[in-house]
């Protein structure tokens, strides 16, 4: 019964945040992450990185196709940073990642990496899905 009750104890004096409020942090880390990720991966495509370069050359569409998917992603990157555009930058990111991941196929290199961006941009949307429901019910 005394060690019950001393466990009782330890708990309800320990400082905790409302498990929310956690969410809400880990969410916006993992946001605040992966629009870093897009900034840094759209902005090499749009300066014209060498392995940018080459890479778009290999899949055969063009240089213009590297700088939508440059701006598309730096689009979303930014839209990730603002609350009411988060969803939108994450849904955005999900098809340019599948994009991205048939790319690697193609190329004979491992989809895994944009697989693991697709699915944490997935996350992310549909950690903010309520948002959406506002949109499009007016």
């Amino acid at each position: 019964m005394i060690a019950n009750d001393t466990a009782t104890r330890a708990t309800e004096n320990t400082p905790t945040f409302p498990r929310r409020r956690l969410s809400i942090i880990a969410l916006w880390v993992t946001q605040i992450a992966l629009a870093a990720m897009f900034l840094f991966a759209g902005g090499s495509k749009l300066v014209g990185a060498p392995a940018m370069v080459n890479l778009f050359a290999a899949i055969g569409l063009g240089q213009w196709f590297r700088y939508v998917t440059g701006a598309i992603e730096i689009s979303a990157a930014v839209a990730l940073l603002i609350p009411s555009a988060a969803p939108f930058g994450a849904i955005l990111l999900v098809p340019t990642m599948f994009g991205a991941a048939t790319a690697n196929l193609f190329l004979g290199q491992s989809p895994a990496p944009p697989l693991v961006l697709l699915l944490v941009a997935a996350a992310v949307a549909w950690a903010r899905r309520r948002q959406f429901r506002g949109v499009f019910t007016h």
